[in-house]
C-alpha cells in the first residue's frame, strides 16, 4: 500500500462520515433560523478539550490519588473551568504499534516481537483496540485495528522487511488512522530514528499527530552505542515529537525493549484525564496553548499536550 493510496482511502471515508454529520446540523440550523420570527445569529461551536495529564514524583514513580481541585488549567493564559475528570482514566485506548523492520534494526527484531507481544498481553482490554503497521522502504498495515491477541500475535510473526525506512510517513499514516477514533489515541513507534524515504518530512508527520491529537510513546532502538555509528538527528526528533504530543520516549540498548514496554503500559494506566470547554475567541483556526499546574506539591512533574489546533467557529454577535 503507498503512501497516496492509505491516505487517499482514510480521507474519503472521513469525507462521506462529515458530510453527513454536517448535512444534518445544516438543515437543523437553517429551519430554527427561518421560523416565523427567528432572529438571525451567528452560532459558535463549542467543543469539549480533553487534557491527559501525568503526574510523576521526584523518583519519577507515578502519583496516583490527586483530585479535581489540584489542578489548574489555562489556556492562552486565560484560566479554564475543569468541567470533567477522571482519576486513572478507563477511557477506550486506540493505539498503533508502527515497528521499524528496516535493515538497520533487523538484527534485534526477535527480541523486539517477543516484547512487544507481553506488551499487548499487559495492557490490551476488551474495549481497547490496536492497529499494527510495520514500515521499512513503504508502509504496510498488518492488522487493522482489533482487540483480538491471536490476530495480533499472528501479525507480529509475519512482519515485512525492506532496506529504507519511511518514518515519517508511518507516523504521519498513523496518525492519520487515528484522527477519527474516539477515546484516548496513542501511537508506539519503534525505530533507530533514522528516516531515508522523503515523501513526508518532519514537520509534517509532527503537524498531522498534533492535529489529530495524538500521544506520540517513542521507543528508540540503540543497536549502536558510538555516536559515529548513530543517527542522533533523527532520534531528536522522536524526542521532540513525543514531547510536542504529551507522550515521551525511551532508549532501548541493544534492543532491550522489555522495560520500556513496561514503563508505556504503567503510564497509560495511571493518566488523569481533565477536560473543558474553553472560552470562545474571535478567530480563525488557530494554535491553543493549555498550560497545566498542581496547586501544591512543587516538587511533582506534569506532562501533557502543549496544546491542540482549534476549530474555525462563526464570528460572535456584534
Amino acid at each position: 500500500m503507498t503512501l497516496k493510496d492509505w491516505s487517499c482511502g482514510r480521507r474519503i471515508v472521513a469525507a462521506i462520515v462529515a458530510a453527513l454529520l454536517c448535512g444534518g446540523a445544516a438543515r437543523a440550523q437553517q429551519a430554527a433560523e427561518t421560523a416565523p420570527g427567528a432572529t438571525p445569529k451567528f452560532h459558535v461551536n463549542v467543543h469539549l478539550v480533553n487534557v491527559f495529564v501525568n503526574v510523576t514524583d521526584a523518583n519519577g514513580a507515578p502519583v496516583g490519588g490527586l483530585t479535581k481541585d489540584d489542578f489548574a488549567l489555562s489556556e492562552d493564559g486565560v484560566p479554564q473551568k475543569v468541567a470533567y475528570f477522571e482519576r486513572e482514566t478507563n477511557m477506550p485506548l486506540s493505539l498503533v504499534l508502527a515497528i521499524d523492520t528496516s535493515g538497520s534494526v533487523r538484527k534485534d527484531m526477535a527480541v523486539e516481537v517477543h516484547a512487544a507481544k507481553e506488551f499487548l498481553r499487559a495492557l490490551l482490554r476488551p474495549a481497547d483496540r490496536l492497529d499494527l503497521i510495520d514500515f521499512n522502504s513503504s508502509v504496510r498495515e498488518v492488522v487493522p485495528f482489533t482487540s483480538d491477541l491471536r490476530h495480533l500475535e499472528w501479525g507480529l510473526n509475519n512482519l515485512d522487511f525492506g532496506p529504507a525506512t519511511a518514518l515519517y510517513d508511518a507516523i504521519y499514516l498513523s496518525a492519520q488512522s487515528l484522527a477519527a477514533r474516539s477515546g484516548r489515541k496513542v501511537l508506539v513507534v519503534i525505530s533507530d530514528g533514522g528516516n531515508t524515504v522523503k515523501d513526508v518530512d518532519y514537520p509534517q508527520a509532527l503537524d498531522e499527530a498534533i492535529r489529530s491529537e495524538v500521544m506520540v510513546y517513542s521507543l528508540i532502538d540503540l543497536p549502536i552505542l558510538n555516536d559515529a555509528g548513530r543517527d542522533t538527528g533523527g532520534e531528536h526528533a522522536l524526542i521532540t515529537m513525543s514531547q510536542e504530543t504529551g507522550g515521551k520516549y525511551y532508549y532501548a540498548e541493544y534492543g532491550n525493549l522489555a522495560g520500556a514496554f513496561q514503563k508505556i503500559s504503567d503510564d497509560l494506566r495511571t493518566q488523569y484525564l481533565l477536560g473543558y470547554y474553553p472560552v470562545q475567541r474571535r478567530t480563525e483556526t488557530d494554535f491553543r496553548r493549555i498550560q497545566v499546574t498542581l496547586k501544591a506539591h512543587p516538587s511533582y512533574t506534569l506532562r501533557y499536550r502543549p496544546g491542540y489546533y482549534a476549530k474555525a467557529s462563526a464570528p460572535l454577535d456584534q
